[in-house]
Order: C-alpha cells, then sequence, then structure tokens
C-alpha cells in the first residue's frame, strides 16, 4: 500500500528563546530536521515525504537540507498556513487518490523509528486510525485557575500522545474537511477524526521519542543521540548476490571494466552484476534496503549508467549514518571468457570508488563445472561479503 508522510515543519521556536526556528537547530553537527527526515527517507514503509515550511523557508529548505543531506523521497515541499493543521491540511491537499496511508510527524520528534513507523503504517490500514503514545506514569490532578487542587483524576486510562499518527486518507481527508467546515481545531490529528466518532487505536511508543521544544528537550536530545551512537556497532556486515543474462548487443562490464566477449549482460544499467552484488551487500551491512529500492529500473535516469556511479552513491549513504567500507570479499562465477587477467584493474577501479585500499579488495573468479546457468552459459552470478566499519574505529 502506498503510504506518505506528511511533516509539518512550520514552528516559529519561540520557547527556544532564539531566532533560529527550533527545527533548524543543529543536533550533533546537523539540522533537527534533517535527523527526522533522514528516518523517513530510509524507512522501507514510507513511499514519498510530504515537507511543510514556513514559505519564506522553502527555498533554504530545498538547498540546505533537502539536497546536501540526499533526502530523495520529498515530493512536495509546501507553504504552511497559520496553524499546524492548517499546514497539514495544505499537505493533504497535494495527496493523489493512489495513496492510501498518510503518515503525520512532528518535524522536531528526531527520534522516531523505523520500527515505530512501520507498527504505526500497519495498524492504520486495519484500523483506520491509529496514534501512538505512553501511558502517564505521575498523578495527576485537576487544578482551578487559581492553583487549588480540585481532584485526583485516575491516571490508568491516561496516556501521552506523540507522533507518528497514521490514517487511511478518506479517513483523515473527511476529518480535515469537516474541521474546516465547522472552523473546528484540534491540538492533534487524532482528535479531528476522533470527533467524527471514528475510533483511534493508540499503540505505545517509547519516552525518548520526544518533541524538541524548549532548550532543555535540546540538552536532553544531545544526551540521547550521545548515548544511541555508543550504542552503535563498530562493525557491520553485509552479504550481497545478484545475477544477470548474457544476451548479444550488449557490452560485458564486471568491476567496472569491460571485457572483451561475444555476449553481454542483460539490464537496466549497464549490468555490471559484481558491483550490483558489491551494492547489495553495503545496503545489507546499513539494513538500508536492496539496490532496486535505491535506483529502479523504471527510472529513466539510470538506463545505461555506470554501475560505479551507484556504487559511490551506496558508498556516501553508508558515509551519512557514519559507516566506511573498510574492505570487501567477492566471487564471480561464470564459465567463459576468462577473467583472470582483469582482476588487477577490477580491484584498482572498486577500490576507488569505495576509498580503501586495493588490497583491502578480493575478487575470485570460479567456473560452476558445466552445471546451472552460469555452467550452461547462460548468465554470470556474483557473491560480495563487506566489512563496514564505524568512521573513526577503522
Amino acid at each position: 500500500m502506498k503510504t506518505v508522510a506528511i511533516i509539518p515543519a512550520g514552528g516559529s521556536g519561540k520557547r527556544m528563546r532564539g531566532s533560529l526556528s527550533k527545527q533548524y537547530l543543529s543536533l550533533e553537527g546537523k539540522p533537527i530536521l534533517a535527523h527526522t527526515l533522514n528516518v523517513f527517507e530510509h524507512s522501507p514503509d514510507i513511499d514519498e515525504i510530504v515537507l511543510v515550511t514556513p514559505g519564506t523557508d522553502m527555498q533554504m529548505v530545498r538547498q540546505m537540507i533537502i539536497e546536501p543531506y540526499r533526502i530523495s523521497k520529498v515530493s512536495h515541499v509546501l507553504a504552511g498556513g497559520e496553524q499546524r493543521q492548517d499546514s497539514v491540511g495544505n499537505g493533504l491537499a497535494v495527496i493523489g487518490n493512489d495513496v492510501e496511508i498518510v503518515l503525520i510527524h512532528d518535524a522536531v520528534r528526531p527520534f522516531v523509528s523505523t520500527d515505530l513507523i512501520r507498527r504505526t503504517v500497519l495498524e492504520a490500514g486495519k484500523y483506520g486510525a491509529v496514534t501512538v503514545g505512553t501511558p502517564v506514569k505521575d498523578t495527576v490532578k485537576k487544578v482551578d485557575q487559581n492553583g487549588g487542587v480540585l481532584k485526583t483524576l485516575d491516571r490508568r486510562p491516561l496516556w501521552l500522545t506523540q507522533t507518528p499518527q497514521a490514517f487511511q486518507r478518506s479517513v483523515i481527508q473527511e476529518a480535515y474537511r469537516r474541521a474546516q467546515e465547522n472552523r473546528f481545531y484540534g491540538t492533534d490529528d487524532a482528535s479531528l477524526v476522533e470527533r467524527m466518532g471514528f475510533r483511534v487505536k493508540m499503540l505505545a511508543a517509547f519516552d525518548q521519542n520526544i518533541k524538541i521544544t524548549t532548550p532543555e528537550d535540546l540538552l536532553l536530545a544531545e544526551f540521547l543521540i550521545k548515548r544511541q551512537k555508543k550504542g552503535d556497532c563498530l562493525v557491520r556486515i553485509g552479504f550481497g548476490y545478484d545475477s544477470h543474462r548474457l544476451v548479444e548487443g550488449r557490452r560485458l562490464v564486471l568491476g567496472g571494466i569491460e571485457i572483451p566477449h561475444d555476449r553481454g549482460l542483460s539490464g537496466h544499467s549497464d549490468a555490471d552484476v559484481l558491483i550490483h552484488a558489491i551494492c547489495d551487500a553495503i545496503l545489507g551491512a546499513l539494513a538500508a534496503g536492496d539496490i532496486g529500492r535505491h535506483f529502479p529500473d523504471a527510472d529513466a535516469v539510470y538506463k545505461d549508467i555506470s554501475s560505479l556511479k551507484l556504487l559511490e552513491s551506496v558508498r556516501t549513504i553508508g558515509e551519512q549514518r557514519g559507516y566506511g567500507v573498510h574492505n570487501i570479499d567477492t566471487t564471480v562465477v561464470l564459465e567463459k571468457p576468462k577473467i583472470s587477467e582483469y582482476i588487477r584493474a577490477m580491484s584498482l577501479k572498486l577500490a576507488e570508488a569505495l576509498k580503501i585500499p586495493e588490497e583491502n579488495v578480493s575478487i575470485k573468479a570460479k567456473t560452476n563445472e558445466g552445471m546451472g546457468f552460469a555452467g550452461r552459459q547462460e548468465g554470470v552470478a556474483a557473491y560480495a561479503v563487506v566489512t563496514m566499519t564505524k568512521k573513526g574505529d577503522e
């Protein structure tokens, strides 16, 4: 099911007591908004992102956040309205009828996880409307305007609501239509659905999914992200595999080197099966999907492109997550042609693209002893294992 995330990022940051809007404040050297968008960029459950910002910030957001941080899923950058609800409404107005689920998330909640996004989307598909939150832990008292305690409330049914909140498109669009018609403004999106009599499902989130609105929140966020980094694995290992058919009228490119042969590999790009296996191994180590997700064969941009460019892009994804390739071990399975004389040149190309020493690149060539599609010379297969290390720990 197609899912679009709307990220309202129109906050002024008045409670931060500064001139810079809170979504642009630096968190470990990176804007808070960039941290948030990065989670949705790498969520396999999100197809598009609609970003809503102050009208005066639209160009700046593209140039300073979307482009440098390679947030490719952003399909629209829209001007926001007077209030958050108006901004989300502007986002809903551009969503097509092919969208099934709409997820809405605060721009200044950068610690949302891809797991929480997935659970929210899946439950929205079942129930139609979902919010996330945590049970109230403290004793709750109702007070009057003078600070006098009126009563102590039963906290057992009370929850503190967060985002993401996700809805079937028709449900949230109708809720917004009615709210606009009645000039009703709620404190969150789920409340607009509730007032229609629609039952909203509550999912348990986590306390660290904080909303950064005050200087104290920012200090806590700095602590959380440092603790998160300390918990990161210093070494990641990924495995990749790919295969392509041998056909007439195509060049045979392996490891970035063109190899003389009467046939080449069929594919949308140059069909470099070795590099494709390496790309998948890197993406696997990062838990970032596969090569088809990042470079779809339906996109004309990648038609006949050199796979070395794809490899460089994948390497960059790792760098953005704080990881670099340490070494690769690969095997190419084919009967003909013999490629041993080209292995050195291939190793140099791969080392250059990955920014690692040549001695950290291993390429082996094997036949399949006449067995299987490779043995019958119908195609070529490649396997790759990649070790990645945390930058600064190589």
